[in-house]
């Protein structure tokens, strides 16, 4: 993945890393480098972060172990150029990351994308907790109803069981809680696009904190150990 290039590949996941997993600028990060006798630039560290962080993730999702049949649905607002957008996210019933999906818009077609997304990569779930959003319920109603005509296993398929309680989501809220608070120093994005790719990034650091991948599950393996993994 980081072959062929200027800079130890060492160097490079280290800058990456740091920067999704701690509350560091990209000119703490410049510093923090030429501390270490390493001279570059935070625009080439920003470049770094953008062009490897959809990499990682995509070997991440690869290596990701299954998720339970119970989902917790919610989501919270991140500005990018001054405008709060919409980040989609789900967990399971232990507390693991389902999936995100960021969005420019808050709306029942936005819901609906995102659920078609977690349902084609992760399965039906049994059943989903909500808070007191109407419009995910019907994104969900809609989205088991069309899940259910194109099955073609031969199965009765029981619909998703939709529970609606801002008690019971209390589980998610708690959860993006880290993704929050990585985000929070930023001040902001400057694109969706690069918003859409950080996040990522900071989602994906998140489940590894978790444990989710297969091979973390016993092995206790640290940030930096899996970020090898995935870059190896």
């Amino acid at each position: 993945m980081l072959k062929g290039k200027h800079f130890d590949r060492s160097v490079i996941l280290l800058c990456v890393r740091w920067y999704l997993s701690y509350s560091l600028s990209l000119r703490d990060l410049e510093e923090m480098m030429a501390a270490r006798g390493i001279l570059v630039d935070y625009a080439t560290i920003h470049r770094w972060i953008v062009r490897y962080s959809p990499e990682l993730l995509d070997q991440f999702n690869k290596r990701k172990r299954a998720v339970t049949g119970r989902w917790h649905m919610d989501g919270t607002y991140i500005k990018v150029r001054g405008r709060w957008l919409y980040l989609y996210r789900t967990i399971d019933s232990n507390g693991d990351t389902v999936e995100f999906w960021f969005s420019e818009k808050r709306n029942l077609t936005a819901a609906k994308r995102f659920l078609h997304k977690a349902l084609k990569r992760h399965g039906r779930p049994e059943g989903i907790v909500i808070d007191g959003s109407q419009t995910n319920r019907e994104a969900i109603l809609s989205c088991d109803t069309t899940d259910r005509l194109q099955d073609r296993s031969g199965r009765k398929l029981k619909p998703i069981q939709i529970r609606q309680s801002r008690y019971l989501n209390k589980r998610i809220e708690q959860d993006r809680r880290a993704v929050k608070r990585r985000v929070r120093p930023m001040l902001g994005f400057k694109s969706t696009t690069t918003a859409h790719v950080i996040l990522g990034g900071i989602e994906m650091v998140h489940m590894m904190r978790k444990g989710q991948a297969k091979y973390a599950r016993n092995l206790h393996l640290s940030l930096a150990e899996q970020f090898e993994r995935l870059a190896a």
